[in-house]
């Protein structure tokens, strides 16, 4: 004759199994995280990080991202039904989190990317033609030291490759007068007072600079003009502070 499990048997045996529901809930988890990165890098690996054809990255984006939503929306209702869990972890709660974090952070990349490339095919009819698409600077070791990216488009007619030079000038002040710096006499990379460029979507352009001392930057101008049977010229200054956040 068998015997009655004691109340405290009942217990351990109750919390075992919901221990082995909450592991292999979080390893179908982790496993669809991993897929949703995993395709994610190879679509890229695939395309290459910059594509030949806009038309072919924009589908490949598309594709992407509703592989990513699909994953994103099922890693959601996963992790509902571990918050509704009596005895959950806290470590497997935050891993849960920080996934859906990740998701959304390659979903935003994606959006981002899928509206450049569609603002290059299908442009309004103010923006077609040569384009100082954007500029961009980031603190690096020293004092007064940042790379730079700027990003050079040509909208709506990408029939055939427009070229030229492309002048980035430094606005500034130094003991209350203004000044005005070509890039390269502050970046080791420029040699010319302008970077060609060639292209037939977009060009990215980057490097390094480094200000001297005394001298408070305002302003980044930057001038392109392109040569041929497609002269054009495009121009955008870009504030200091809202480049740096400062």
């Amino acid at each position: 004759m068998s015997e009655t499990p004691k109340p405290s048997e009942e217990y351990v045996v109750i919390r075992h199994r919901r221990g082995y529901r909450l592991r292999r809930t979080l390893i179908l988890l982790g496993f669809t995280v991993v897929a949703a990165i995993a395709g994610y890098m190879a679509g890229m690996a695939q395309g290459g990080f910059r594509f030949s054809s806009a038309e072919e990255t924009t589908d490949i984006l598309v594709h992407e991202m509703e592989g990513l939503r699909e994953q994103y929306h099922s890693a959601r209702q996963r992790l509902v039904n571990l918050e509704r869990g009596r005895a959950i972890d806290e470590q497997a709660l935050r891993d849960a989190r920080n996934a859906i974090v990740e998701l959304e952070t390659k979903i935003s990349e994606l959006n981002a990317d899928l509206t450049f490339y569609r603002n290059i095919m299908a442009p309004t009819e103010v923006s077609k033609g040569l384009q100082v698409d954007s500029f961009t600077l980031s603190p690096t070791r020293g004092e007064g030291r940042y790379s730079f990216k700027m990003v050079l488009t040509q909208v709506g007619n990408n029939n055939r490759y427009v070229s030229g030079l492309v002048a980035v000038n430094v606005i500034g002040r130094v003991d209350g007068e203004k000044q005005v710096i070509a890039l390269r006499d502050l970046s080791e990379d420029i040699d010319d007072l302008g970077v060609k460029f060639k292209f037939r979507y977009f060009q990215d352009i980057e490097g390094s600079l480094s200000l001297p001392e005394e001298f408070e930057p305002l302003e980044i101008q930057v001038v392109a003009q392109a040569g041929g049977r497609k002269a054009a010229q495009a121009e955008s200054t870009f504030d200091w502070e809202q480049l740096t956040g400062n």
